[in-house]
């Protein structure tokens, strides 16, 4: 019988087998990188816990044999969505903490940057790690989205020190809360693309965000 649910406890002959098994047998028919891409944009669109199994294979246009034989259940094809997401709709964060001399001008980029990329045509306003996490009933995944939220902050504050290390910031700064802020930030960016926000008015709370900005 196939599955239409990923809690289904029923399972197919085809994942009776070990994955070398399934490799010897019929190939698939579907292009794989095509197919995440597609449920990233599902599960971008509607976040984790309103997205179904049914739907996602609706978008993927494949059937859910091929979907659980090909990437798991929906918990695991998700996470690996949030990877390609990470790689191919958000890489502007970490280049950005990484290519720019001060800290100042790494945050600056980065909120102009989301910006941009919170309100590009051609796919869901917002951020997929931000909006997958609302109504969510799984405690795994909103485990997983509350480390990748956490890393990022993370991320923010290793950026901070270095600033403070060379001066440009503060020797005081609180790199702590400065790194909240600036998460939070971005977080209120991904909501108020989602309420139809243009380009224009989230740079422009951008703006209004550096102007705090502490000077060393």
């Amino acid at each position: 019988m196939e599955r239409t649910e990923e809690t289904n406890p029923q399972v197919t002959a085809a994942e009776q087998v070990g994955p070398a098994a399934r490799r010897r047998g019929r190939p698939r028919s579907f292009d794989r990188a095509t197919a995440l891409e597609k449920a990233v944009l599902a599960f971008w669109e509607h976040g984790y816990e309103a997205t179904s199994v049914s739907d996602l294979t609706r978008a993927m246009g494949i059937g859910a044999p091929s979907l659980y034989a090909a990437f798991g259940d929906k918990q695991a094809l998700f996470a690996e969505a949030v990877l390609a997401y990470d790689e191919r709709h958000r890489s502007f964060a970490p280049r950005a903490l990484a290519e720019e001399p001060t800290a100042r001008a790494a945050v600056e980029r980065l909120l102009r940057e989301a910006a941009a990329a919170y309100t590009a045509p051609g796919h869901p306003h917002g951020c997929l790690v931000l909006h997958a996490a609302a109504n969510c009933t799984s405690p795994e995944v909103e485990e997983l989205l509350r480390e990748r939220r956490n890393a990022d902050i993370a991320a923010f504050r290793r950026r901070m020190e270095e600033g403070v290390a060379a001066g440009e910031l503060p020797a005081g700064a609180d790199t702590g809360a400065l790194a909240r802020y600036v998460a939070a930030v971005i977080q209120g960016m991904s909501q108020q693309a989602r309420d139809g926000a243009s380009r224009g008015e989230l740079e422009a709370l951008a703006e209004i965000a550096m102007a705090i900005w502490p000077r060393g």
